[in-house]
């Protein structure tokens, strides 16, 4: 049976479980002015799996992720591969500031740790990481993490509820910051794999102009996010902890 645990509990392996594990105390925190992440999906995995590859182009899934924040599909993948999963730690959007912390099971075959994210309001952005390998000391080991673009979706910075893959436009600002009447940034991308995100153009004119986000308010510059793996002790793993 599969399980889907959130915040502060174990996730266990859909595949036989080895001899020893590794509990990794994990924190998220959002470094953005006014850009929220959508539910998150975090894996410890082995080498061969991916959420996502910077220079090659966007499955079906990380479409549906980066559009619309839907991370099923990408849930399901990385477990068919016998990856561990933790999804939705911040039970809902992490804020501008907030932060999430709860723990991951990793063994000695899935010694690698990626996670996503979309952010809001974009159009097809995401905050991620791509395979980190699990170190195996103990310690605090901290990443700061970039915004990627999945090349799926024109950046038109437009306001329209959109989220479904094929569908244009930017499904909402939790913020409440957002405009709208604007006429549209930018056509296709030129890079239509993934990619380090731009950011934001923006304007200052609410009701009209070229974008519907607010240029004082939506731009970011990278790191999007920071990431802190505290790694703790092995333990035996038994038979019966998946119960």
């Amino acid at each position: 049976m599969k399980k889907h645990l959130t915040a502060l509990a174990i996730v266990s392996s859909l595949s036989a479980a080895p001899a020893m594990a590794q509990d990794l105390d994990i924190k998220i925190t959002n470094l953005t002015n006014a850009i929220y992440f959508t539910p998150f999906l975090v894996a410890a995995h082995d080498k061969h799996s991916r959420l996502f590859m910077e220079g090659s182009a966007a499955s079906s899934n990380l479409q549906a992720m980066a559009e619309g924040g839907n991370i099923a599909g990408l849930s399901t993948d990385i477990q068919a591969m016998g990856g561990n999963v933790v999804e939705n730690p911040a039970a809902g959007l992490l804020a501008p500031g907030g932060s999430t912390r709860f723990i991951l099971m990793s063994n000695k075959d899935n010694r690698h740790l990626s996670l996503t994210a979309m952010m809001l309001p974009t159009n097809d952005g995401f905050v991620g990481v791509d395979s980190i390998k699990i170190p195996k000391k103990r310690g605090v080991y901290t990443y700061y993490l970039k915004a990627y673009d999945a090349g799926t979706e024109a950046n038109d910075e437009l306001l329209t509820g959109g989220g479904a893959p094929g569908m244009a436009g930017i499904p909402a600002d939790p913020g409440g910051y957002a405009g709208m009447g604007g006429s549209g940034v930018t056509g296709a991308d030129h890079n239509s794999m993934i990619h380090i995100h731009r950011g934001t153009q923006g304007d200052n004119d609410p009701a009209g102009g070229i974008s519907d986000l607010d240029s004082g308010v939506h731009q970011w510059d990278n790191p999007v996010a920071k990431l802190v793996i505290t790694v703790m002790g092995k333990h035996k793993k038994h038979d019966d902890d998946d119960d």
